[in-house]
């Protein structure tokens, strides 16, 4: 029989994950290296398996009766998912929320001026809190709020979608505005090239006609 290995002292994956002689259950059911069901055995019968192996018995279903273990390479399995959770965070998307505040009577270049802070806000993949602020009797016509926030919707649709429409929260009414994933540039594109020369000069031809 192979010498028995000494005590791991590598970190498990949990505080559940037992491996080795960590696992006190007498039986347990063996999912081999190879990822096939060897069936029910004892544990020691397990452990010697997976030592000749020079590989490890790791429980992955604690919860199973008997519980089931796997012979596998626990080191390299751990390093494995940790890099997925780190590629993982690697690329998530931090969102941040931005407000910006109107007012039920905002002139048009005030407007025009807030539009543009929103627009930056959305470019830059950040949610837009937009608030209109009622004071006094202006609270008496909130649909004068809610039009605005409206248009603003309908006039940053290329950047934005309507996360929640807007809403009246006491003296205040919110809409939410979430980023769009892919910004449509073919428009712009289109606008800013020149027109190819075969269009140009049926164009001319219409015109003379």
């Amino acid at each position: 029989m192979p010498p028995r290995r000494g005590p791991d002292t590598r970190p498990p994956a949990g505080p559940s994950t037992r491996i080795n002689d960590a696992i006190r259950v007498e039986r347990i059911r063996l999912i081999d290296e190879n990822g096939d069901n060897r069936g029910e055995m004892r544990t020691e019968e397990a452990l010697d398996i997976a030592i000749g192996l020079n590989l490890d018995l790791v429980e992955v279903a604690p919860e199973g009766r008997p519980p089931v273990c796997r012979i596998m390479d626990y080191g390299k399995w751990r390093y494995e998912q940790e890099q997925k959770a780190k590629q993982a965070r690697k690329h998530q998307s931090t969102i941040t929320i931005k407000e910006i505040k109107f007012r039920p009577k905002i002139d048009p270049h005030d407007y025009e001026t807030k539009k543009g802070h929103v627009l930056r806000f959305l470019k830059h993949k950040d949610k837009v809190k937009v608030t209109i602020m009622f004071r006094g009797r202006e609270l008496m016509h909130p649909e004068r709020g809610e039009a605005i926030l409206l248009q603003l919707a309908e006039e940053v649709q290329d950047f934005a979608t309507i996360e929640s429409r807007p809403n009246l929260d006491g003296r205040n009414m919110i809409m939410m505005l979430a980023p769009v994933k892919d910004v449509p540039l073919k428009k712009e594109k289109a606008a800013a090239e020149p027109a190819p020369a075969d269009a140009v000069e049926a164009e001319a031809q219409a015109e003379t006609s």
